[in-house]
Order: structure tokens, then sequence, then C-alpha cells
């Protein structure tokens, strides 16, 4: 079972009908209580200060933090998984991976919206079915900072965009795997999967 979130700022209907399209079960997820989940998703739409107001206010942080079975954040709720941001004003983060958040800089437009190819620097079975090039929906105008290690794939649009970052049992999508077409569900098949072997392994 995937418990979604629901703290107030993620795009829920797009990704409930996602998971739904995949056949993986679900439930919404708004207090601070397990109820037998073999992982969690942390959707996000917004700006980080707010996410990070909201999640306090949900009381779910605690829960968060200490959650040790698969963790996927995706876009702002990737964001959230960094240390701080420097968003509008410094917000620190969940902290649950090392790195920062930061303006995307350059002479291209932002926000960075649109179709780009991804370029995998590390093998994960989280990707299986995915290649370098495969396009994924992008929507964001701050990007993350993290050491290489943690890096599993880039997009580039005009330099280095973090996509896919994964430490541990915590993973995140800067964009919309939901709003990607057939590879954004092949992503979220296989997140699904992981958490059932991951568990079954533990």
């Amino acid at each position: 079972m995937i418990g979604v979130i629901d703290y107030g700022l993620g795009n829920m209907f797009s990704l409930l009908h996602a998971l739904k399209h995949i056949g993986a079960d679900f439930t919404i997820v708004n207090t601070a209580t397990e109820e037998n989940l073999d992982a969690l998703i942390l959707p996000g739409v917004g700006a980080f200060p707010e996410g990070m107001k909201k999640l306090i206010n949900s009381g779910m942080i605690d829960f968060i933090v200490k959650w040790r079975k698969p963790l996927l954040g995706i876009c702002l709720g990737m964001q959230l998984l960094f240390s701080d941001s420097e968003e509008f004003t410094h917000t620190k983060g969940l902290d649950l991976i090392e790195g920062n958040v930061v303006k995307i800089k350059g002479n291209l437009k932002i926000p960075h919206m649109g179709w780009n190819g991804l370029d995998f620097h590390i093998k994960t079975s989280l990707c299986d079915g995915i290649s370098s090039g495969d396009n994924m929906y992008f929507v964001h105008s701050y990007k993350v900072e993290t050491p290489k290690e943690y890096v599993v794939a880039t997009a580039e649009y005009g330099q280095d965009i973090t996509a896919i970052v994964k430490k541990d049992n915590v993973i995140g999508m800067q964009f919309h795997p939901e709003k990607s077409g057939e590879c954004g569900l092949k992503l979220l098949k296989n997140f699904v999967k992981m958490s059932k072997n991951y568990n079954s392994n533990t």
C-alpha cells in the first residue's frame, strides 16, 4: 500500500489518477500513522517556505523524517527532502538528503517548463525500462544542488538540472512523473515494485 501525503500543496488529482491507472494500491495520508504502508509519496506544487509551513502544521514532520521505508518526493516534494532553500527567504527543509535548493540562473526562460530528456548517471531498478533521452515534464524555477553520489539523472536546460535523486530509501523526482506519459508511469510502476521488494527484503 502506497501512502500519498496530503498536506495541502500536492497535485493530488493527477497523481492519484496515475496511481489508479497503473493499478497501485494507495491511500491518502494526512495524519502521522503508518496504516501498514509500504511506501510514502510526498507530492508538491508551489513555494518551498509554504510547503514547509504546511508540513509543520500537518504534524507529520517527525513521521516523515523517521520513515525508513521507500519515500518518493515529487517536484516541490523532492525539494523539501533537502537541507534548505533560498526561495524567497532561507528556509530549512527536511534534511533527508544533503543539498540546497537554489534559483535557476541563465539566459533561458524561467520557469523551466516543458519536456526534457533525462541523462542517467547511476543505475537503479527505479529506472528499469527508462533510457537516457526519454522525456519528462518539468515545471520549476528552482533546482537542487547536491553531491553527485545522490544524482541518478539530470536534464539539460542551459545547465545540468538535478532530475532524479536517491539516498538509501529516499528518492526525489524534480519533474512530474504523473504528467510524463508512459515513461512517467513506468517510473511510478517501478517505485511501487521496488517498495514491495524493499519490504519483503527487510
